[in-house]
């Protein structure tokens, strides 16, 4: 154990108790994917709710929790199922990449449960699972199998941290290594299932990160936070550079049928799988005003012959061809709207980045509509033409694009 671990020497071997008597006593016991007032796990069930979890609150993963459990309420209905349906019950629970990492998961375990009669006993059978990390993977094992599992996912580092006054930056595989070491020292060889979800209680209900309630908690009395009055002072984190910003024009191409135009988005990137508008990326032209940092003065719309390397990042294979499209045809988008106010981009943050979305329209006729086909089924790219409720009702479409569809 580190070496200023020795102030909480005496505390180490009561901390579980402490914990599982409040647990006991306060915790949450009636989410729908618990295990500990059970016999007989369900790890699929923990799998499943542990990986919408992340970096998601409980509040907004039970509705999602119940839909995917009606529909695939076994893992191999979860493989079984088209990746449109699978995306469709995702949409709006954001970091997509999890949904893609699920659906594959799902295979892989039924392949080992075809191999084995069992779901994977071990944890590194877990870890070979997509999408699976070694905290997941613990909880798994803990709550799912009722198994001997460690956990140390964002609430119990902001627990161990404030309780340890362990002051090193929680990015850094220094203070990760603290940590899963601490980890590991307070969990008990049995009932790890039920420290485990003591765990995430504590880091959900009392321990949070503005306001935590320290005189409900038992672990209060050798805290070294709460000693120190620096409890939000804790977990140490290196500071955020301020997120960039992007900006596109998400294109409302309407045939004389009053249906748009949607794009299914490529397996990897932003919003894998899901389905889309077409966007196009725009570039913001800045200058220097009066000497002073550089500010935007105005903006213009990617092509190829601009910026190559940009344009092909920044636009789909499927974007490539629309966008080119256009040109030929010297069809160009509209405002949405004459008003300044529905003219305004949506903002969409994601981890890295703020997108601003301005929705243009542009509607073409049955000849344009099938030139546009014909290209599109060429190049073997998904893509549906449907009515902005009808798309909400049967495709899998990011929030992004419900911001849009609601605006």
């Amino acid at each position: 154990m580190p070496t200023h671990f020795s102030q909480l020497s005496s505390s180490l071997n009561s901390f579980a108790p402490r914990l599982l008597d409040w647990f006991a006593e306060n915790g949450r016991h009636d989410l729908p994917w618990q295990q500990h007032q059970t016999d007989t796990p369900n790890p699929y069930i923990v799998w499943l709710s542990e990986v919408m979890l992340q970096q998601t609150q409980v509040t907004t993963v039970l509705p999602y929790f119940a839909r995917f459990m009606a529909s695939f309420p076994t893992v191999q209905d979860l493989a079984a199922a088209d990746w449109d349906l699978v995306a469709e019950h995702w949409a709006g629970l954001g970091y997509y990449a999890r949904a893609r990492n699920l659906h594959k998961g799902a295979k892989q375990l039924v392949t080992v449960i075809e191999a084995t009669s069992d779901f994977p006993q071990t944890l590194a059978g877990w870890e070979a699972i997509s999408g699976v990390g070694p905290s997941t993977a613990g909880a798994i094992m803990a709550m799912g199998l009722h198994h001997y599992g460690v956990i140390c996912d964002g609430n119990v580092k902001r627990v161990l941290t404030r309780w340890a006054a362990i002051d090193g930056d929680i990015t850094k595989s220094a203070t990760t290594k603290e940590l899963w070491t601490l980890a590991e020292r307070l969990t008990p060889n049995e009932c790890s299932g039920l420290f485990a979800q003591a765990m995430m209680d504590m880091g959900a209900t009392l321990c949070t990160r503005s306001k935590p309630a320290c005189l409900l908690c038992p672990l209060q009395d050798d805290c070294l936070a709460h000693a120190e009055g620096r409890e939000t002072d804790y977990p140490v984190k290196a500071k955020k550079q301020a997120k960039p910003s992007k900006f596109s024009n998400a294109l409302l191409i309407e045939s004389i049928d009053h249906d748009i135009l949607w794009l299914q988005r490529p397996d990897n990137g932003i919003w894998g799988g899901l389905w889309s508008l077409p966007l196009q990326f725009v570039e913001k032209i800045t200058g220097n005003v009066t000497g002073k940092s550089e500010k935007a003065t105005g903006d213009t719309l990617l092509d190829v012959r601009s910026n190559e390397k940009v344009y092909e990042v920044e636009f789909t294979t499927a974007e490539q061809i629309i966008s080119e499209w256009l040109i030929e045809n010297k069809l160009v988008a509209e405002s949405v709207s004459n008003t300044l106010l529905d003219d305004a981009p949506i903002k969409h943050s994601l981890t890295h980045f703020h997108w601003y979305l301005t929705p243009q329209k542009l509607t073409i006729d049955a000849t344009q509509m099938a030139g546009l086909n014909k290209k599109l089924v060429a190049a073997d790219i998904a893509f549906k033409w449907l009515t902005e409720q009808k798309a909400q009702d049967s495709l899998g479409l990011p929030r992004a694009m419900m911001k849009i569809i609601e605006r």
